[in-house]
């Protein structure tokens, strides 16, 4: 599919810029650019999707199970 899109000259010199570097053509990274922010806009609305169906006092609960102490060393940053 074939796609014509209008984007600004400084925005397009930034693309050219890049692909050169990456050694790749300009049509591989905006695929590679548009792929990555679909996944995140997608994941977003996932987790918010997720978290409608969550419930803040179930969540207390199990945290409430949990000791109250420090972390292990290795748990440590």
């Amino acid at each position: 599919m074939k796609l014509n899109a209008q984007i600004p000259d400084a925005l397009y010199q930034q693309l050219e810029t890049l692909a050169n570097k990456q050694s790749v053509s300009i049509d591989q990274l905006v695929t590679i650019a548009l792929s990555a922010q679909i996944s995140a806009w997608m994941t977003k609305d996932y987790i918010e999707e997720k978290a409608k169906q969550g419930s803040w006092e179930k969540f207390q609960k199990v945290l409430d199970k949990v000791s109250d102490r420090p972390p292990e060393e290795y748990d440590k940053l």
